[in-house]
């Protein structure tokens, strides 16, 4: 039996399973159902008046053009760990937060997970939903489409299970970079959608709402976005929306003590049982003050950072994976990477150990009255503990970031992802059956 500790999917996706890289694009003729790769008009001509001054486009192939690959591509529901934490980045995201309805507890919670991993797994598949479908997918396949769900700490009171409360739920700490929106923070259920496809992403996000029913309405809601697989010329560490490549230092598969950094062990742990194989995500809602950023030249850019914006190469030298020399100091004796760069305060052996695996997506939700945009970055990380994970870091980039001054931290969240289902079980079925 193969090793299921990466969810598989249909096509190979990024070889090494972390957001550093895009999607692969092999094509694959198999897993798509009722969504079959039919084909799409998506040549067009461009055709010039017979004067040479009107411009149309008319869509008139001579033969229909094949469904990409990264439509073609599947993630398996039924995995060691829930789908959505190990894949590449997505091109398109959707993260949203329920909190139970009045009266609702256990048995309504337990029948809406197990609505929701039934929808999951059949849109995951490229197929459409079991019940009122509203075909906003149809003629895509599963493009990559992940769907995970995760657990607040107020959704143990409500459904009498304080005592399967994991202490790693405890709320997170304030921070001095913290402007919290309480509306748009925490929650007692929490649900990851991400695509490669803006459609197929929307047509889960509409299911998984229209699913809740009666038993939860939506606390929050936000949308995301990253550069679509395929669009450099080779696959590349993504970049976020100052321009900086982001997640050069994320944990990789191959690590040896991956596994361990990022989920909860079968056994010898303070966490409950049903959280084995789990992980527990912190998602942050980071506006990032474009304006104020964009007026540093590139130089004060990079020594925020303290890499070059163009590679993601420290400023010690070398490429973007070169380990950083905290030590080098320039002509004047000063340090090369400066004292409080970004990257400097972040890095694991600067804090312990710590590591996360960042996986975010972008947003960018218009422009404020003054002209602002209000744009920067879901933030999601996922580890196996978020005290010694995110909780470690954040303190430390509290007592002196460079960055800090540019970005600002306006919602937050701390759930628990128990591990994947296994064939026949819904997400969280060890918890609410306990």
């Amino acid at each position: 039996m193969p090793d299921q500790s990466i969810p598989q999917t249909r096509t190979p996706v990024d070889d090494e399973g972390a957001p550093s890289g895009t999607s692969s694009e092999t094509p694959s003729p198999k897993g798509l159902t009722r969504r079959r790769l039919l084909g799409t008009a998506g040549t067009t001509g461009l055709v010039l008046g017979a004067a040479g001054g009107a411009v149309g486009y008319a869509a008139a192939p001579s033969q229909a053009t094949p469904l990409s690959s990264i439509g073609a591509e599947e993630v398996m529901f039924h995995v060691k760990h829930q789908p959505g934490i190990t894949q590449g980045l997505q091109a398109r995201g959707h993260l949203i937060a329920f909190d139970l309805a009045a009266g609702a507890g256990r048995k309504e919670a337990a029948a809406l997970l197990r609505r929701w991993s039934e929808t999951a797994r059949r849109l995951m598949a490229g197929e459409a939903a079991k019940d009122g479908d509203t075909d906003v997918a149809r003629d895509a396949g599963p493009s990559s489409l992940t769907v995970t769900f995760g657990f607040g700490n107020s959704f143990f009171a409500r459904t009498g299970l304080e005592k399967q409360l994991p202490v790693a739920l405890d709320p997170l700490p304030d921070f001095s970079s913290d402007h919290l929106d309480k509306a748009r923070s925490n929650g007692d259920l929490w649900v990851q959608i991400g695509a490669n496809d803006a459609l197929v992403a929307f047509h889960a996000l509409r299911a998984i709402q229209k699913d809740a029913g009666s038993a939860a309405k939506v606390r929050w809601q936000m949308n995301g976005f990253n550069r679509t697989p395929g669009a450099t010329a080779h696959p590349m560490t993504a970049r976020n929306l100052m321009g900086q490549l982001d997640g050069t230092r994320n944990p990789k598969p191959a690590e040896s003590d991956f596994d361990e950094r990022l989920f909860v062990p079968a056994a010898g742990t303070k966490d409950p049982a049903w959280m084995a194989n789990g992980s527990y995500a912190v998602v942050r809602r980071i506006r990032m003050l474009l304006d104020d950023w964009e007026k540093l030249s590139l130089t004060a850019q990079e020594q925020v950072i303290g890499r070059k914006k163009s590679d993601g190469a420290p400023l010690s030298g070398g490429g973007e994976t070169t380990a950083m020399d905290l030590e080098k100091t320039d002509a004047n004796g000063d340090l090369v990477v400066p004292i409080n760069a970004h990257a400097r305060i972040t890095r694991p052996d600067e804090n312990g150990g710590a590591a996360m695996l960042r996986r975010p997506f972008s947003y960018h939700d218009g422009i404020d009255a003054d002209g602002t945009p209000d744009a920067g970055l879901l933030f999601v990380c996922w580890q196996a503990d978020p005290l010694r994970g995110f909780v470690t870091v954040q303190r430390k980039l509290d007592r002196g970031d460079a960055l800090s001054k540019y970005i600002r931290h306006e919602s937050s969240g701390l759930f628990a992802v128990p591990g994947g289902a296994a064939e026949g079980e819904y997400v969280g079925q060890r918890l609410l059956e306990a």
